[in-house]
């Protein structure tokens, strides 16, 4: 057991790690087709209105919890409130759930990765590819070992030489790689289809917004799903920022570095739809907008073999970007479960190997689920899934949801906002969205979350 809680060396080493944190494939495969989805610019607006209200109260809540407890996920939420105690036990099954498929999608990314700086390019852009890979015998398993192993030996590590001296080295690099891939995404021309279209066609495609035959019900599904993605977007409810505030030292300015998180979060979301939304305006149309990991393993793919010797550049620069940012938010899934452990007198090197080990199997399961355990499972949301889909369904759909809204009631009506407003203002900071940020959590929040989950079970 560690005698002295670890914690971050000051504010940028929090934030970056934050921001690492919430920086994943969620952002970057999810938010370009939604904001496609969602008549573009209309869910650009949605969604930055969003995150400074709804997406800052459950980021600030859940870090001012963290750090007035100085515990992780696990035992955090008891301390607020001993009947609560039960939130943290959620909290703490989530990323549980996500850790090891993630490292699945890990696993693909590092595949991809691999593929185009060794010149296997075209290979991988090729009709089934994808499919093929997947649905192999040994080699998503290895793919899938190789980035859990990598996960584990920066927790391994530790707080301060672990995941915040990787944080510090991967988020930079990050940032340039992602604004350097949004830059040539808008100087693209016109590909072998649509030879008259431009990268900046593409972004204003993405960034006017289109309410072409929509109604009320459209908008309204518009703002649940960006609402959703703000889950994934700023790594709320699911332990994380609630682990990482325990680490986040009582004299740095808290209120200030939340803003820096929602601001870098929000940036990364809209550069990657610029990375993303004109390269496939351009070679594949619109109406090609793939989802989930048709995106990122199929359509991307496709756009870099047709730019012949740049392609590839660009695919070894992409990859390695995704590679990162995925990277950077397994690690934090796994600190948030670890953390837990240790907060129960488990030695740290010890608790990272247990749970490494227990996700190991179950994304073996995982990946088994497109060979030898293939098998279509009903979704509420509709349509079918593998096991991924199930486990990705249960915690993203039904635990997050539920979690965000529990996290409301207890920091709204039990223990009350002026809670969390204190320990955001204990060194005199100013908090000028207070009142706001009473409003959604007591009020606005917790309607909009049972919306969502009422979404989830397919009642509109």
């Amino acid at each position: 057991m560690e005698k002295q809680r670890s914690s971050f060396s000051g504010s940028i080493g929090f934030v970056l790690a934050a921001a690492g944190s919430a920086v994943g494939l969620g952002n970057i495969w999810r938010f370009p087709y939604l904001a496609a989805e969602g008549g573009g610019g209309l869910f650009l607006f949605i969604y930055i209105g969003l995150a400074l209200t709804f997406g800052f109260t459950l980021l600030m809540s859940e870090v001012a919890i963290g750090r007035r407890t100085k515990n992780s996920c696990l035992t955090a939420y008891k301390h607020m409130n001993k009947n609560w105690g039960w939130l943290g036990g959620l909290a703490s099954v989530i990323p549980f759930i996500i850790l090891p498929y993630y490292c699945v999608i890990g696993g693909w990314v590092m595949k991809y990765a691999f593929s185009f700086i060794f010149g296997q390019g075209v290979e991988a852009a090729g009709e089934g590819f994808f499919e093929k890979f997947i649905a192999g015998n040994s080699e998503p398993i290895i793919y899938t070992v190789v980035f859990l192993l990598m996960t584990c030996f920066v927790v391994f590590r530790g707080v301060n030489k672990g995941i915040e001296s990787m944080s510090k080295i991967l988020m930079p690099i990050l940032f340039v790689l992602i604004i350097g891939i949004s830059v040539y995404s808008l100087t693209i021309q016109g590909g072998k289809k649509y030879d008259n279209r431009t990268g900046m066609d593409g972004f204003l495609f993405y960034i006017t917004p289109n309410v072409d035959g929509m109604g009320v019900t459209d908008v309204l599904k518009v703002i649940m799903s960006a609402m959703g993605q703000l889950f994934y977007s700023i790594s709320v409810a699911m332990g994380i920022m609630v682990t990482y505030g325990s680490y986040f030292k009582d004299k740095d300015n808290l209120v200030k570095s939340v803003n820096h998180i929602e601001l870098f979060d929000t940036l990364v979301a809209f550069l990657a739809g610029v990375m993303v939304i004109p390269a496939v305006y351009v070679f594949l149309g619109p109406e090609n907008m793939a989802k989930g990991p048709g995106l990122i393993f199929v359509a991307i793919p496709q756009i870099f073999a047709q730019m012949g010797a740049a392609g590839t550049v660009m695919g070894v620069v992409f990859f390695l970007m995704v590679l990162f940012a995925a990277l950077t938010s397994s690690i934090s899934l796994l600190e948030a479960v670890v953390s837990g452990m240790v907060d129960k007198g488990v030695e740290r090197k010890k608790a990272t190997l247990i749970e490494g080990g227990i996700a190991a199997v179950i994304a073996v399961v995982v990946c088994l689920g497109y060979n030898l355990l293939y098998f279509d499972i009903p979704l509420p949301t509709g349509g079918t899934g593998q096991i991924l889909d199930v486990l990705d369904y249960l915690s993203n759909n039904i635990l997050m949801p539920v979690l965000a809204i529990g996290t409301c009631i207890l920091i709204g009506w039990i223990v009350k906002p002026k809670t969390v407003i204190d320990e955001a203002t204990k060194n005199g900071e100013r908090f000028l969205r207070r009142h706001l940020y009473t409003v959604m959590v007591k009020f606005v929040a917790p309607i909009l979350l049972l919306i969502l989950l009422l979404g989830s079970f397919g009642v509109y």
